[in-house]
Parts: structure tokens; C-alpha cells; sequence
């Protein structure tokens, strides 16, 4: 009856058939590709990263190409295939990393800083999909560790002559000392200081007025310290698409804002937590390095633990630390446990214990 019934059918050219695929899960798509995801990340960084060159000027210009194009370079040279930089993301790795390095860096740090990301934290995991840290925070404590004098050199932004001119470590060669930046800085800016806000608090108890927050005009910081209303517009742009899981910058912030609440050194002032939130490095790290897809976690639930997790990290860090910021070191810390916590937070199948509860 099969074989009647195979065969019943008009006979087709092999041209006509139907062809049948088989394939592995996932079987429901969003249309969300890879390179679709990072082009579109590429497109939310492009706005933080132009107001950084209109805030630093040229320098900041010459440290974004030179980072982006050692990421980019090093993955091709690596790699060896003509289609490997084509997905985009060794350029947002380049952006993300340029972004949170200060405008006085050197080129040829940037561009040390670029390879170290792509070869060690990126390449040497097996590439896209495999690291387990962020490469472009991979490639910042390296140089963090490797030359913290110039990681720890500002300049302010919207310095007089910023386009018509270098600021003078920017041209460094190798393992040269720059021309002093402080003098330079000083003679086009009224007031310069060369703390950022975060270091002016912590180790001089200045806390700045509340329009530094949001916008930060003529503030010490890295690149992408500029404007914590700009990250929120664009990390909100790649939420409403669904590119970037809210779940974790709300985590985030509402971890640095619970730990601020519950154990700040400034209880009496309005503006405190608001500090703590919209200063340094922790609303670029909550919506562009912490919401990475691949260091993140998976689970709604690990998301929010990740999230708070690294929220409180940076207030610690910040409160009782050495070091004035720790966007970085929370980041990298959480990455590491982000195994552990996807174990700890797999959705329960029915009928079975949580994991934490079996004995």
C-alpha cells in the first residue's frame, strides 16, 4: 500500500522537488543574525563616541582609529581568512575598549591594548562565542597593569585648541616618557584639574554638582565617560530592539544604588546616589560591557544575579578599594562566575528539586 501510494503521485522533474533539510536547534529564528546584532551595536556606539571626539578633540579621534584598527588587523592577521572581520565584532570590540581608556593614552598603547584584546581575550578562547571575558576588558587591565602612570593621566574635556592640536603624549614613541600633559591642559583650560570625579571624591571629599552627572561638560574621565543620559538613549535603542537584555544595566544600577543606600559615606547628601550611578565608568560598563551575550548569562534569573552582583562590586570597590573606580575588575569577576551562576539558576523541570537544594 506505501509503495501504491509513493508512487500515486504525478511524476516531477528533479528541478521541481521539494528538497528537505535537516538541522540542528535552534529550529525558531528571530532574524536577528550575527552581524545584524553587531551592526547595529556598531550604530549605539557611534553616538557615545562621537560626543568623546567632540569633548577630547583629535587626540580622542587618533585613539579610536588606532584601537579599532589594531582589533581589527589582529584578528585578520590571526585568523587568515579574508571574511573574519566581517562580523563586526572585532570593531566593537575596538570601540568598547577605546571608549574606556583616557584621551591622553598613547597610540601605541591603544594599539597594544587592541591586540591584547583580540589575541588573549577573544582569539585565544576559539574566537566569537567562546571567550570568557570581555575581550575589550581584557585588553584594558592589561594595559592597566602594564602602564598605570599614562591609564592614570587626564585630560579635561573641552580644552581650547583640542582640534587644531595634539595633546602631547598622544604621539608618544615606545617606552618613552610623554611630554607633561598637566602643563599642557592647565594653559587651555580655566581650572583644570587632573582627578576625575570619582578620584576628586575619594581622596579630597569634592563632590561635584549635579549637572557633571548627566552630561559631564569639561569633566576628567575616559571616553566614554562623557554623557550618562547619551549611554542610557542608545543602551535603551538596542533594548527596544532586543539586542541587549534590560535585565541586567537595571540589575546593575540597582545593585550600586542599594549598596550606596545601605552603606554610602554620604547619607546626607540628596545627590549621593546619583553620583554613584552616573559617574566613572558604571553606565557604559552596565549597558555596553556587562550586557555582552556571551560572558552573560543565559537565565533570567542569572541575569539579575549577574547584574547585582557587579552593581555591588562597583560600589565596594569604590567605597573601600584602593582604586577610585572598579567597573573593570567587577565585570571580569562576574564573568568568571557566570558558569556557577547558570548552574545555581536553570529553570526548575517539574517535579525536581532546585539544584541549591538537593543534597
Amino acid at each position: 500500500d506505501l509503495h501504491r501510494r509513493r508512487h500515486s503521485f504525478p511524476t516531477r522533474r528533479s528541478s521541481d522537488l521539494t528538497r528537505l533539510y535537516l538541522h540542528s536547534s535552534p529550529h525558531l529564528v528571530t532574524g536577528h543574525d550575527t552581524p545584524k546584532i553587531m551592526r547595529h551595536v556598531v550604530y549605539a556606539l557611534l553616538p557615545v563616541t562621537l560626543w568623546a571626539i567632540w569633548q577630547f578633540g583629535t587626540s580622542a579621534f587618533l585613539l579610536v582609529l588606532t584601537v579599532v584598527l589594531s582589533c581589527v588587523l589582529t584578528e585578520r592577521l590571526i585568523l587568515r581568512h579574508p571574511a573574519a572581520p566581517r562580523d563586526m565584532s572585532a570593531v566593537i570590540t575596538g570601540l568598547t575598549l577605546a571608549l574606556t581608556l583616557p584621551p591622553a593614552l598613547p597610540l601605541w598603547m591603544g594599539a597594544v591594548a587592541g591586540i591584547v584584546a583580540i589575541a588573549l581575550g577573544k582569539l585565544l578562547f576559539g574566537g566569537l562565542g567562546s571567550n570568557v571575558f570581555n575581550p575589550a576588558l581584557v585588553g584594558r587591565a592589561f594595559v592597566q597593569a602594564s602602564f598605570p602612570a599614562a591609564m592614570t593621566t587626564w585630560t579635561p574635556a573641552g580644552a581650547a585648541g583640542r582640534f587644531t592640536e595634539l595633546i602631547p603624549s598622544t604621539l608618544a614613541l615606545p617606552f618613552t616618557s610623554p611630554d607633561p600633559v598637566a602643563a599642557w591642559a592647565a594653559a587651555r583650560l580655566d581650572g583644570f584639574a587632573g582627578a576625575t570625579p570619582l578620584a576628586a571624591w575619594k581622596f579630597a571629599g569634592e563632590l561635584p554638582g549635579q549637572g557633571h552627572f548627566l552630561l559631564s561638560p569639561g569633566v576628567s574621565g575616559s571616553l566614554g565617560e562623557t554623557s550618562a543620559l547619551l549611554i542610557v538613549a542608545c543602551g535603551l535603542y538596542l533594548a527596544v530592539r532586543g539586542m541587549l537584555n534590560w535585565r541586567i544595566p537595571l540589575a546593575v544600577l540597582l545593585g550600586a544604588a542599594l549598596v550606596s543606600t545601605a552603606f554610602g559615606p554620604f547619607p546626607d547628601i540628596g545627590n549621593g546616589v546619583l553620583f554613584v550611578l552616573t559617574s566613572g565608568g558604571l553606565m557604559f560598563g552596565a549597558w555596553f560591557m556587562a550586557t555582552d551575550m556571551v560572558t552573560a548569562p543565559i537565565t533570567r534569573r542569572g541575569m539579575w544575579v549577574y547584574g547585582l552582583l557587579i552593581g555591588a562590586l562597583i560600589v565596594t570597590i569604590r567605597f573601600w578599594g584602593g582604586a577610585s573606580e572598579g567597573v573593570m575588575y567587577a565585570i571580569l569577576l562576574a564573568n568568571a562566575l557566570v558558569p556557577h551562576i547558570e548552574a545555581l539558576t536553570q529553570p526548575r523541570h517539574y517535579g525536581r528539586k532546585p539544584l541549591w537544594r538537593r543534597s
